[in-house]
């Protein structure tokens, strides 16, 4: 049963652990249906679900293959379609067959895409989909999303559909009659939207042509320099974590001219500095002691050690990216270095912290599996920054349209 009110409606597609799905709701979105076909991810967000976390608490959540869902429970015509498509074909980890792996989901996308007709779709995928091994399956899934009425036939091979894609786009019949998006990719850094881990993932955004939005990706809130000026020329960033001055780093010898160029220009930065690993746990407690217990999900494991492609994350930068892995956690991206040089795994909350999830969220399985739910998660306050832009546009358009009709009966 779909609920009815006036919020704008949207759909999540492979939702993982819900990272998106959180930020699409937190932009203001009523969510009609959630759906991941891994059974661990979804015990997650039951199990938030049915302890009546905020947000969460009214998701419907739907497990399974996404194409054996019935789509004639959604009505046409809803507000935004959200989703992270598998990864492992585009990832550096992965094995990388694109379209010849099972698990692309892109075409099934594009199958719901043509189903709901939504006004705006937001999909996120790694940055390895932009390499220039895949330039021409990354353009054909673009020209899909544009032209989702241009149907693979049976028996088509895709460079065949991509050829035919390319022909509608050159004649512009559609964009008069048919179903058509405008589609922007961008690649982006989460560290430059304030979430405190070097994550670089492509979105792919998209309006219906119809609706004659015009739209651009939100600008970053967050900078490198920012973080440096804030270290090394006014030192408030060591100031605020209590860090003496006698205990303080020196600039690395690679940032020095970049430090000296900073402290020469007069000038504000606009953006915050980017966030840290310190910023991010400086008040959770070392797993290992007894006061660590007040948080969920919080527990020390062993085993981490340091090797060369294998050295973990600095305190004073934000993480490196977080990964899911095809066979357990690939402990690199997945370590601390401590101030002492020493390094350790990330508990399941910090790896949450840096994924910016709440810390009430609560993450089901054990710390491998969590991990990887955690690891192939949109952080929350990307999805919600970009859901958040959608939005406005989308209401910017419904307001616009309204008076307009206004001016025409008054006339």
């Amino acid at each position: 049963m779909i609920k009815e009110n006036n919020m704008m409606k949207s759909v999540e597609l492979f939702a993982g652990a819900g990272g998106l799905a959180m930020g699409v709701s937190l932009a203001g979105f009523d969510t009609l249906a959630v759906l991941e076909w891994d059974k661990w991810a979804c015990d997650t967000m039951r199990e938030n679900r049915d302890r009546g976390y905020p947000i969460v608490r009214d998701w419907p959540i739907w497990e399974g293959d996404v194409r054996a869902f019935d789509w004639s429970a959604v009505p046409e015509d809803i507000d935004l379609l959200a989703g992270g498509p598998p990864c492992q074909p585009f990832s550096m980890g992965g094995k990388h067959k694109a379209f010849g792996d099972k698990r692309d989901m892109f075409p099934t996308s594009v199958g719901v895409v043509r189903a709901l007709k939504p006004k705006a779709f937001i999909f996120e995928n790694v940055k390895g989909l932009t390499r220039s091994s895949f330039a021409n399956y990354y353009q054909y899934i673009l020209l899909q999303l544009e032209f989702p009425e241009v149907v693979r036939r049976d028996g088509e091979m895709w460079p065949d559909h991509l050829k035919r894609l390319q022909e509608e786009k050159t004649s512009g019949a559609l964009h008069l009659s048919g179903l058509t998006y405008n589609v922007i990719p961008t690649l982006v850094n989460a560290a430059d939207y304030g979430v405190p881990q070097k994550r670089e993932r492509v979105f792919m955004v998209g309006f219906r042509a119809d609706l004659g939005v015009e739209w651009s990706f939100p600008r970053p809130t967050h900078s490198f320099d920012s973080l440096l000026r804030d270290q090394w020329v006014t030192g408030n960033y060591w100031g605020r974590h209590g860090i003496a001055v006698g205990k303080r780093p020196v600039v690395p010898s690679r940032l020095v001219n970049r430090v000296r160029r900073l402290s020469s220009e007069l000038f504000p930065i606009d953006e915050s500095p980017w966030r840290t690993v310190r910023d991010a746990l400086q008040d959770v407690p070392d797993p290992r002691l007894p006061e660590s217990q007040i948080y969920r999900n919080h527990r020390f494991q062993d085993g981490a050690k340091a090797y060369p492609g294998h050295t973990g994350s600095p305190m004073d930068l934000p993480a490196k990216t977080l990964k899911a892995g095809d066979h357990g956690v690939p402990g690199g991206e997945n370590m601390m270095v401590r101030d002492d040089g020493t390094v350790r795994y990330f508990s399941v909350r910090e790896s949450a912290r840096l994924q910016t999830f709440p810390d009430g969220y609560m993450f089901h399985g054990s710390w491998t599996e969590t991990m990887r739910q955690l690891g192939n998660a949109v952080p929350v306050t990307l999805g919600r920054r970009v859901a958040a832009s959608v939005a406005e546009r989308l209401a910017e358009t419904q307001v616009s349209r309204l008076m307009s009709e206004r001016v025409r009966k008054r006339a």
